[in-house]
């Protein structure tokens, strides 16, 4: 058993991105070489660095742009090539790798409030750039659970069978996001899987980190004496 209160950030990276036996059996029967699109993000780092770790003789890419240098650093100390560029500047595409296998990140996840012509350009025009350039590749896109409609508390959740239904535009230009790989993994014929991710419950961010945060900010003293 980990102690975790003894590990700092680092390491707590290097234990969330070591692959499991499963990753690295189907990586092995993975062929060609591998970029990270939107690698700069929350999930980008330890995502490629597991990539890393589980692909021996294949090539990691990490391609964001590195707004966050410290994220840069560490990728690089893991051994992975990284390209800073902006993938809405279409000029830019030819720094690209031409890799087999891509998984995409990148997007507008927060702070969309305000900027709603530059959230539907992340999320609903820079896939179809992705898509259109990476044509002949594998893609693994990243979506969100955003997707779904709001549903009864007491139903049990929304499934992949429930259609989408995304309130606010946040939402809705996700749901561009997913028609925009759909519409060209159709027009190409390129293989591609949609992952619709939920709100992470992960040791340094999400709802876990969210309610020990609101725990530790929270004056129980007062609440105490108000009601004695």
């Amino acid at each position: 058993m980990i102690d975790m209160s003894a590990t700092d950030e680092r390491s707590l990276e290097d234990i969330l991105s070591e692959p499991t036996e499963a990753t690295r059996k189907a990586l092995a029967q993975t062929s060609g070489d591998i970029v990270v699109l939107g690698a700069g993000g929350k999930m980008g780092p330890t995502l490629a660095m597991m990539l890393k770790k589980a692909s021996s003789g294949k090539n990691v890419y990490a391609v964001s742009r590195f707004s966050d240098k410290a994220a840069l650093d560490r990728i690089e100390q893991a051994g992975i090539e990284t390209i800073e560029l902006d993938l809405l500047d279409e000029s830019c595409y030819s720094q690209l790798p031409d890799a087999a296998n891509v998984f995409y990140l990148a997007g507008m996840k927060f702070g969309a409030t305000g900027k709603q012509p530059l959230t539907w350009a992340l999320n609903s025009f820079l896939p179809a750039l992705v898509a259109r350039y990476y044509k002949d590749a594998r893609i693994v896109a990243f979506s969100t659970g955003n997707v779904y409609p709001l549903v009864d508390m007491n139903s049990g959740g929304a499934t992949e069978e429930t259609a989408p239904d995304p309130v606010g535009e946040y939402a809705q230009s996700c749901l561009g996001r997913e028609r925009m790989f759909q519409y060209f993994s159709e027009t190409y014929d390129t293989p591609m899987t949609l992952v619709r991710l939920n709100y992470a419950n992960e040791p340094r961010y999400g709802i876990i980190v969210d309610i020990t945060q609101k725990i530790l900010n929270t004056d129980f003293r007062e609440g105490f004496n108000r009601h004695n």
